[in-house]
């Protein structure tokens, strides 16, 4: 049977990770949970600490450098002292069962040309499935006020593709999913180039590079509860700004963006920010009179 590791970042979340680690601390389907607590500044480490047993482990990163990063602290971690063949990355704000991830693995056991293989994610009354790889011309346009929407939406599969046990994409949500072991090592892990954003179409461009494919289990499920651990630690002008230099960087590295579309990218990232401190500031406005 596959031995399979899961990797759940922890950043000022204490009682979400606590609760998530209650309710899967006994999965069969799981050999080993690696917590990576990224250098929180809210005693999270130490409370979790009382968490450690013979299945999980609690680790601490020396600085917040981002979330490839502490999750590349927990891959390095898991595969120096431990011996599994798929790995798992995961939210601390996820409702997942024993028999999903189960299931998860018995999809990489039987089908070889699988390296990574994702669940349907119930968020917010939606279902996240997987999306196409954005083109340079999409980021553009997703820079533009009122376009952002309608790239979105482009870019997502017809309800149509989802039919049958499982279905070919080029990119799933970052927030669950299963991976071969020696796959992600192949590619080389997270890249740590950007701090937060972007990494889930990154992980999606390495595979295609090398002819990997990523596929949805139609038939399994998780929840996303959407913790809001990012929001309590950047205000939305500070994760606009986050999310835009991660986009940059994707631009770049991964579309290897030339010139002129670089010169675009930042003339509408300009205009949208400038257009972002406006709205803040009338939405800042409004609260202020009630």
């Amino acid at each position: 049977m596959s031995k399979i590791g899961m990797i759940i970042l922890n950043y000022n979340d204490y009682e979400t990770t606590n609760d998530y680690l209650n309710k899967i601390k006994n999965y069969k389907s799981l050999n080993r949970i690696i917590v990576v607590d990224n250098n929180s500044n809210d005693n999270s480490y130490e409370k979790l600490s009382k968490m450690k047993h013979d299945k999980i482990d609690i680790i601490k990163t020396d600085s917040n450098k981002g979330y490839a990063y502490g999750n590349n602290f927990g891959i390095n971690y898991l595969n120096e002292k431990y011996d599994v063949d798929y790995i798992i990355i995961s939210n601390p704000d996820i409702s997942v069962t024993d028999k999903t991830i189960e299931r998860l693995a018995k999809d990489l056991d039987n089908n070889s040309d699988i390296a990574l293989v994702a669940p349907v994610i119930n968020q917010l009354e939606e279902k996240i499935r997987g999306w196409r790889l954005p083109k340079i011309k999409d980021e553009i346009l997703s820079n533009i006020n009122w376009f952002h929407k309608k790239v979105e939406e482009n870019l997502r599969y017809s309800d149509e593709k989802y039919s049958g046990n499982l279905t070919r994409v080029e990119v799933v949500s970052g927030c669950f999913f299963m991976i071969r072991k020696d796959i992600l090592s192949l590619i080389g892990n997270f890249d740590e180039g950007t701090f937060l954003y972007y990494e889930e179409n990154i992980i999606g461009q390495k595979l295609k590079t090398i002819d990997k494919k990523i596929f949805i289990d139609n038939e399994a499920e998780v929840t996303h509860n959407l913790s809001v651990s990012v929001d309590k630690s950047y205000n939305s002008i500070n994760k606009y700004k986050i999310l835009k230099r991660s986009q940059k960087y994707y631009c770049k590295y991964y579309l290897k963006s030339k010139i002129f579309a670089n010169i675009l990218l930042g003339l509408t990232y300009r205009i949208s920010l400038i257009i972002a401190y406006i709205a803040c500031f009338f939405r800042n406005l409004r609260r202020k009179k009630q």
